[in-house]
């Protein structure tokens, strides 16, 4: 191939990218190109897109290459690209929600060959199947058995160079975004949120460094606390592709635990594959009676529904762009299990907010609280105020995020503070609810 476009989504790095690779590898010069759509919208994520898409820049200029950047439909905007430079192939990383297999589709129809590549999972969604039959795997367990048995590809290094056609114009990046919520002032030290995070491949790997050094080795006794805050926060960078999945997974091998988590991403990725529906429509089980109440649910998108645990979980959401995969499911639980709302309602609302906002596991893991998805429970339910005293003992990560309640005893933060009645089809008094999590 004489020219060929590097079509970048959420594959914003240049270390382990098949799709860079190949371009480089087999074509005379290379455009790499992302397209700024408008018409897609990233919520709370626009400013950490931008920062990924600067280091992304940078990472190519230090290649002999460089990032060119369009706005407008992307399809449109790829293929006037493509005329311009005469390019033959489009090379992409391949992805599973609706709008990017419409995507895909739309590109097969253009008279240029487009070529898919993996890179967005650990393992390709479409590859293993369940011996008994069927397009992919319903219960995570026997897909973890097969996930971890399956043979991986080699991860890459990044292309020495990348040759670009001469005299075409980059474009430029929209300008720096406004800052982002800043941390609440009068508290202790301790009870201080986490500062922002950066965007990018260079901060990613970063993190990723000292996250494997530092905290990889108390992942299990650490991940549940809520206080501790000791996970890897690397969910948005994955989200972003400024990290490689297949190249955390064989770096954090050590950790089965850890590598479980991203068997769970991939897991997910695989459902959306196969059911792009995923984020407006049951998985499987019928359809329930949910309640509409407006009020309700604005309280718990502000985190004022009385419940501390809750309250402190969505509103570290709203500060952050991120919340404790720990308080996630508290939250999304409280919403559908003792509100009776909505699962689409909580999927939206996360989307929205959070940096890692992802189609594949946002959509997947709510329909799995909800009881909707691939759970084979369906009727789990998650206890708050147990949960908050199991894995917020000390009542610290609620005073973090709920400063009303900083000078209230331990023995009494987790204590509802404000609270109506559910209606009588859901549990009458959260401390009776069954706790099965």
């Amino acid at each position: 191939m004489a020219t060929a476009i590097v079509l970048f989504n959420r594959d914003l790095r240049v270390h382990d990218h098949p799709a860079l690779v190949a371009a480089c590898e087999r074509a005379e010069r290379v455009v790499p190109l992302f397209v700024l759509d408008p018409a897609v919208p990233e919520g709370n994520r626009h400013g950490f897109l931008l920062e990924c898409l600067a280091d992304l820049r940078a990472a190519l200029r230090a290649r002999e290459g460089d990032l060119v950047v369009r706005q407008g439909d992307v399809v449109r905007e790829t293929m006037r690209l493509a005329a311009e430079v005469d390019a033959t192939t489009i090379c992409a990383s391949a992805d599973v929600s609706s709008l990017a297999r419409r995507r895909e589709e739309r590109f097969t129809r253009e008279r240029i060959e487009y070529l898919r590549f993996p890179g967005v999972t650990v393992v390709p969604p479409d590859v293993l199947r369940p011996s008994g039959g069927g397009d992919h795997y319903r219960v995570f367990t026997p897909y973890w058995r097969a996930w971890a048995r399956h043979p991986r590809r080699p991860v890459l290094p990044p292309p020495r160079a990348v040759r670009m056609p001469s005299g075409l114009a980059a474009g430029r990046l929209p300008g720096p975004q406004p800052p982002g919520p800043q941390r609440p002032e009068h508290q202790p030290p301790e009870h201080q949120p986490p500062g922002p995070i950066a965007g990018g491949e260079s901060a990613a790997r970063e993190r990723a460094d000292r996250w494997l050094r530092e905290g990889l080795d108390g992942y299990v006794d650490g991940h549940d606390d809520l206080a501790g805050d000791r996970t890897s926060r690397l969910s948005p960078y994955l989200r972003f592709g400024c990290l490689s999945p297949l190249e955390l997974a064989c770096r954090a091998e050590r950790s089965e635990a850890f590598v479980r988590q991203l068997c769970w991403r991939d897991f997910h990725h695989q459902v959306t594959y196969a059911f792009p529906q995923i984020t407006r429509e049951n998985y499987r089980h019928p359809e329930r009676r949910w309640r509409h109440d407006q009020d309700a649910l604005q309280a718990w998108q502000a985190g004022m529904t009385g419940l501390p645990i809750v309250d402190a979980g969505m509103r570290q959401l709203l500060a952050e762009g991120w919340m404790h995969n720990r308080a996630r499911l508290i939250t999304a639980a409280y919403l559908v299990k003792h509100l009776g709302l909505d699962w689409r309602d909580g999927v939206r609302h996360f989307f929205q907010h959070l940096l890692d906002g992802d189609v594949a596991d946002n959509s997947g893991n709510w329909q799995w609280v909800a009881g909707t998805g691939n759970d084979t429970r369906p009727n789990r339910t998650f206890n708050p105020l147990r949960q908050a005293k199991r894995y917020d003992p000390s009542g610290d990560y609620v005073r973090r995020y709920v400063p009303e309640l900083a000078d209230v005893p331990t023995p009494y933060v987790h204590e509802p503070w404000r609270l109506s009645p559910p209606p009588a089809e859901y549990p009458a008094r959260l401390d009776s609810a069954d706790d099965q999590a």
